[in-house]
Parts: structure tokens; sequence; C-alpha cells
């Protein structure tokens, strides 16, 4: 019987085998990632979906029982209780369909239901023996007698209580360790090596529908040193061939300073990236392909040379950090027209500059500014960390020069010294 003639109803299958827990959990995961280790000798599992590739349920049954290897008690039932009992209970390969749940349950010894000793004392007291006997029973005087805990066992008794396996988590470490029997001293057959472990857990984390976004190396050299090597993308991926190169880039940059004795190369794995383009949307370029990229600029200029600039929280002029490039998911604001846009194209360093004043700036003299200024707005005085060694005392002037041309320049007034900052296009 197919899963669609059991009226689309889940179904569940219990493996019991006493003493081969690894074996059961082995052959269940082979057929279902939804897996509860009910006891130390049971484990159930969720079978639907599998009709469509074994067929029937005693089909599936016949399967598990192909695969598994060892002697086990096999049942298949609607709920997991119901199966979990029966394959208890009864030897070999029991499909029970639905609606035969109670039944099927009713000649099994009731030291089979694992309810509480108190409880199956009192069973004794009454005489009752069989699964059967306490379905039987009528419920208000179960209830009476034996509270909620009673109605709950009854219902398990009488193969119609439902609930959810309790999905055991699994803990999956995709990493690869290597002690050399001779130390390396040269870049190429350590990139050797790395280049199979990637090859191999990559396999891995696709086998497992995962990509990875963080890669660490870990380079155990001789006199017990060791040398990290830690990789954080902007997208998880599985492009062994990017990472091979972005590890090579980073040795190169950073090479270790002894020779090597052992390898340790470790993926932490992640969702892979989902990406909807629109049909019309112009393409871009592959994360992956950016980050190797920018890799090779970082190796070139400097890793404080290159990345996305964020600005600092404070009022310090021109305070700001270089981070990694990352993607957004977000969408690019809609423009919001104005009839004045001004971009102010900074100086670094700052220019120095000849300033004359009366009252207000009215000439200077600079690498990009010079003449009388026909314009001055100001000042504006700025100072902070006064505290800390690069502390900041300024005052700051927007000026027009010759035809028009704008410019910020401010007065160091620890020094008396002039600047000019940038200016405004």
């Amino acid at each position: 019987m197919s899963r669609g003639e059991e009226n689309g109803k889940p179904m569940f299958a219990a493996l019991h085998a006493p003493g081969n827990l690894p074996v059961l959990l082995d052959c269940a995961r082979q057929f279902s990632p939804l897996i509860e280790i009910t006891s130390e000798d049971t484990v159930t599992f969720d079978v639907r979906g599998l009709n469509s590739l074994c067929g029937s349920l005693s089909r599936i049954a016949n399967e598990v029982d192909r695969v598994i290897g060892v002697p086990a008690n096999i049942a298949i039932a609607s709920n997991p209780d119901t199966a979990v009992h029966v394959s208890r209970g009864m030897k070999g390969i029991a499909v029970i369909p639905a609606g035969q749940e109670g039944p099927t349950l009713a000649p099994l010894s009731l030291h089979l239901l694992g309810c509480p000793p108190q409880m199956g004392e009192m069973f004794q007291l009454w005489g009752i023996r069989t699964f059967g006997q306490f379905a039987s029973l009528p419920p208000l005087g179960v209830a009476a007698r034996l509270g909620e805990e009673g109605m709950h066992w009854q219902q398990v008794a009488q193969g119609v209580m439902r609930r959810q396996l309790r999905i055991i988590g699994e803990s999956v470490s995709f990493a690869r360790q290597m002690d050399l029997d001779d130390p390396i001293l040269l870049l190429e057959p350590l990139l050797f090596l790395l280049g199979r472990f990637l090859n191999e857990l990559c396999a891995e984390l696709i086998s497992r529908s995962l990509a990875s976004n963080e890669v660490r190396l870990r380079l155990r050299l001789e006199k017990g040193a060791e040398h990290p090597v830690i990789l954080r993308l902007p997208v998880p991926t599985t492009d062994q061939k990017m990472l091979l190169k972005l590890l090579h880039l980073e040795l190169s940059e950073h090479p270790p300073v002894a020779a090597i004795t052992q390898i340790r190369l470790e993926m932490e794995p992640a969702k892979p990236r989902s990406m909807q383009e629109g049909l019309f949307a112009a393409s871009y370029p592959f994360p992956e392909k950016i980050e190797l990229t920018v890799a090779r600029i970082r190796h070139l200029v400097g890793p404080e040379n290159i990345g996305s600039p964020r600005v600092l929280d404070t009022h310090k002029p021109d305070s700001f950090v270089m981070e990694p490039f990352a993607p957004s998911a977000q969408h690019p604001a809609a423009s919001v027209p104005s009839s004045v846009r001004l971009a102010f194209r900074r100086f670094r360093p700052p220019q120095s500059a000849t300033v004359i004043v009366e009252r207000h700036p009215v000439h200077i003299l600079s690498a990009s500014a010079r003449g009388p200024i026909q314009t001055a707005k100001g000042p504006w005085f700025t100072t902070g960390n006064w505290w800390r060694t690069d502390c900041w005392n300024r005052e700051e002037w927007d000026v027009a020069v010759g035809r028009g041309a704008l410019y910020r320049i401010f007065r160091d007034l620890s020094t008396e010294a002039w600047f000019v900052e940038g200016n405004y296009d």
C-alpha cells in the first residue's frame, strides 16, 4: 500500500535492534533527514514521499530491511508511537494500514507501553495485561482514576495519539587534518594538499546542499608555533578554485616563518546564496569573482587601502575605516529630486596654504586655490579628543575664489597654520 493509498497521512518507520544504535542511525539517514532516537535500541524516522522512489509501504520496509544489514524489527505506521511499540513487540516486518493501529497493538503486552511504574503497578492490580484491555477501558473512568496522564497513555495504547518526532540535531564538521612526515618548506606542495582538501570538503558541502562563507586554515610550524589564516567571504560559495587562489594570495602576502608540520583546513557551513534577478535588469559580476579581484588588488596595495569606507561616529573630520566589501540585499533608494547638489572632494593630505585675514579670509595662495577671495562663509569651530594624542581644534571657512570655485579651508588653532581641505563640485 503506497502513501497515496493512506489518504495523504504521514507515515513513520521504527527500527528496533538492541545494541545496534549506530547501525540504526546510519540506515535511517539513507531514507530521511527527520530522525528521532526513541531509545537506546529504537530509531524512528519519517518515510513520507518515499513511495515515489521505492513504491508501496511494503517495498519501503523491504528496502529498509535490505539496507540495515543486521537482524532488526521494522514497523511502519501512521503515527510514531504505534510504529515503535509494534517494532518492539513483533518480530520481522510489519506494515500497519491507517485505521488498523488499535487492533494491531491490542495483543501486545502492556509492559511495552512505557508508562510510569506506579501506573504499571495499578494495571497489575486491575488485571490489565495487554494494550487492548487498557484501550477498552471507559475513558471517563480512566480520567477519574489516572487523570490527564492516564488519558494520554490510553490514546497511545489505542494507536490514535499524534505527535511530532523529536528530531536529533546532527553536528557535522567539515574539516581535514594531516600530520606531515616531512616538514614542508615551499608554498607549492602546500597548495597541492590544500587543493585536495578543498575539493573533498566542497564536495561534502554540495552533497548536503550547503556552501561555506568562512575558511579557516591552521598551519602548525616547527617548534610548536602556529600560523592561522582566516578567509571571510562576502557570500557562501563552493568554488574550490577561487578559494585556493584566495589562500594562495594570503599565504604569499603572509608566508609562514618556519617549516610546516601539520595542516588543518576547516570550512564553516552556511546556506547557499539565492538570488532572483529581474528579466530586464542588468546583470552584475558574480560576488566570487569580485572577491578574487579584490584579493589580488589587496595583495598589491595593502589591506588598508581597499574596501568599503565606513564613517565613524565622531565629529572629527575625515574619520572613517575601510571594511571588506559585502553585497547588500537592499535595493537602492529612489533618488530625491533636488535643484542643488554639491559634491565635496577632499584632499588627502590637506594642502598647505597662505591666507590673508581681515576679519575674514580675503586672499589665499595654495597649490589648487590662489587669488582674492570673493565670498567667505564662517567661521565654524570644531574641537575634540583634547584628552588624547589625536585631538583637533579647527576654524573652518567655505570660500569662493576666482570664477566661482568653492573651497573648504581651515586653520589649525594649535599651530596657526592654514590648509585647503577640499573643493566643491
